[in-house]
């Protein structure tokens, strides 16, 4: 939900068996069990919604789509450690057939995205969280809904308790949102007289799940996305416990200057919505239909 470190999430969670030893998970970036890309072929352009393109936009045939593909499962690399891969990147390739173009991806580190836009790249996709700083000086069009889940091993059975964490062993990646909110919930364990949390930060989130699955920890925390991908690419040998925490909405941008893109963007969007096409693509990546919002909005709560 909110990109700090963002390179190691980018680490396949695919398991591998290991000859009866502990169980790993295999870090190729884009394994071929890891790409769980949604075959946007049979999406047709809609007239009506192509029409609202800019002109010189329509006039290059291509929408450029500014990512940083380091951020599984929403946008990361392929085998190749070349080829984007990722919901957000089906996302692009979806609107583009939508609209009548060729999406391309014009890969960056995430730092340098919003400044492209409008200038070298049409729109952004690459998990902004809309917050009332971005949507001041961009459009951002609401399509999914991330917040923090806390993932145990199949059957949960530590009987973990989110809502009771003081003492637990509990997996995370280094630099992320959730580590530092793990910190804040362990000093209130110990104000309170409870034992702390026993954190274990782990480089790349592979590492978290590997110890999950070995017992190391009895939950991981981590983006709600993470975690439902974590769930599908190990074969439900783990399994989300409390829900979605603190869920908040994530937008394309668009140049706050063009508005006819803008609403190119968002009729698209709702279209892919209405159709059903954007749940099957984060379906396919193992995330929860319940992170797909039903209505793409402009600055929702900005």
């Amino acid at each position: 939900m909110r990109r700090i470190v963002a390179a190691g999430l980018m680490a396949a969670l695919a398991l591998t068996a290991c000859g009866g030893g502990s169980p790993t998970v295999d870090e190729s970036p884009g394994s071929i069990a890891n790409d769980r890309s949604y075959d946007v072929s049979g999406i047709q352009k809609v007239d009506a919604i192509a029409l609202l393109v800019p002109e010189d936009i329509a006039a290059t045939g291509k929408l450029v789509i500014a990512e940083a593909p380091d951020y599984a499962p929403a946008e990361f690399r392929a085998d190749d450690l070349q080829t984007p891969i990722g919901y957000d990147v089906d996302l692009g390739k979806a609107l583009g057939k939508v609209l009548g173009l060729e999406a391309v991806v014009q890969p960056g580190e995430f730092a340098s995205l919003l400044p492209s836009i409008g200038v070298t790249t049409d729109i952004g996709i690459s998990s902004f969280t809309i917050t009332p700083e971005r949507a001041a000086n961009f459009n951002m069009v609401s399509y999914i809904e991330v917040g923090s889940s806390f993932a145990v091993r199949a059957g949960n059975p530590e009987n973990f308790d989110p809502n009771n964490i003081c003492g637990q062993a509990i997996g995370v990646q280094t630099g992320t949102y959730q580590e530092e909110e793990l910190a804040t919930l362990s000093e209130k364990c110990g104000a309170e007289g409870n034992a702390a949390v026993e954190i274990l930060s782990y480089g790349v989130q592979s590492d978290v799940t590997t110890n999950l699955i070995g017992g190391k920890v009895v939950a991981f925390y981590a983006d709600s996305t993470v975690a439902d991908y974590s769930v599908a690419l190990t074969n439900d040998q783990l399994e989300v416990v409390g829900g979605v925490r603190d869920a908040a909405p994530q937008g394309i941008v668009v140049s706050k200057s063009d508005e006819r893109l803008t609403e190119a963007i968002q009729e698209a969007m709702q279209h892919l919505i209405n159709e059903g096409t954007w749940e099957a693509i984060l379906a396919s990546w193992g995330v929860s239909e319940g992170a797909a919002l039903m209505t793409a909005e402009i600055n929702p709560g900005a």
